[in-house]
């Protein structure tokens, strides 16, 4: 994580069996490790941590849970009263800012076929609420939600004039494919998942955290906030022509500065996005 406090690096180890625990973390900069914790004891719900004091103590030692993330747990710890405690926690505060600006976006078909009550426009993480999110975004954002509907040409089968959301009798809201002049309108509920999925993610990339169920930094001004979108299994259920498409929007909306995206593949998305800039591939087979 780079920021004012300079490059920072965390690395977790992370147990999954039988029990989820942290058994392991560093965190440093510039080679010198600002936090360190172990698992001394398998049978204790904690590890030994050591950070980096300065001064005449140099490091202080102290048990931290294994359920918590160590350098979100810092603040709490250090007093700040020496440069070397100064530096803990402007490493930690960084990290954290980072990890906080993160949008863990996972789509699920099943849930976005039903109608959905309107709200406050913000998307869940697993895109239920797909029809609130789209009439938000296109009584105050035409612009974007015009780029979602030539999107959705791409990534939908048949003709799309646009992207609408119908209320309905009980109250609900309902998002329908405008099929052109002459044709029926198709609910969403009636596409694939694939293209459900595409569309969600689609709604993702080119939206930001006023849109997004995101909890934004306040320690930031707005015009510095940077939001990162994870996707696990980003293409997944989807043909080649909608990986490539997002691929096409995810280089449009961070090329302008204010969102990332660290997402999971399958090969054939990985062969187009390795010939494009800007993208940094990391094969986990090799």
């Amino acid at each position: 994580v780079d920021g004012p406090a300079g490059p920072v690096r965390l690395d977790l180890a992370v147990q999954a069996e039988p029990a989820l625990r942290i058994v392991g973390e560093r965190l440093s900069q510039n080679g010198q490790i600002l936090l360190g914790t172990a698992l001394r004891d398998p049978g204790r719900r904690s590890v030994q941590a050591a950070w980096f004091t300065g001064g005449a103590i140099g490091v202080t030692r102290a048990p931290l849970p294994d359920d918590r993330l160590g350098t979100a747990l810092l603040p709490l710890r250090v007093a700040g009263a020496t440069a070397g405690q100064r530096q803990v926690l402007a490493a930690a505060e960084q990290v954290v800012v980072a990890l906080r600006s993160v949008f863990r976006c996972d789509p699920r078909p099943d849930r976005m076929r039903a109608p959905v009550a309107p709200g406050e426009g913000r998307l869940s993480e697993d895109c239920a609420n797909l029809a609130d999110v789209l009439r938000r975004t296109r009584h105050e954002c035409g612009t974007r939600h015009a780029l979602l509907t030539a999107a959705a040409r791409t990534g939908c089968a048949g003709p799309v004039a646009g992207l609408d959301v119908r209320d309905r009798a009980d109250g609900l809201l309902a998002a329908v494919l405008d099929r052109g002049p002459g044709r029926p309108a198709t609910e969403l509920s009636r596409l694939g998942s694939g293209e459900l999925r595409f569309l969600a993610l689609a709604l993702v990339l080119l939206t930001g955290p006023g849109v997004l169920a995101v909890d934004p930094a306040a320690e930031l001004p707005a015009a510095r906030q940077v939001l990162t979108v994870l996707a696990d299994g980003l293409d997944r259920g989807l043909d080649r022509r909608q990986g490539d498409e997002l691929l096409r929007l995810a280089l449009l909306s961070c090329g302008r500065g204010h969102i990332r995206l660290t997402a999971v593949v399958g090969e054939g998305t990985a062969a187009t996005a390795r010939g494009l800039a800007d993208v940094v591939v990391v094969d986990l087979t090799a």
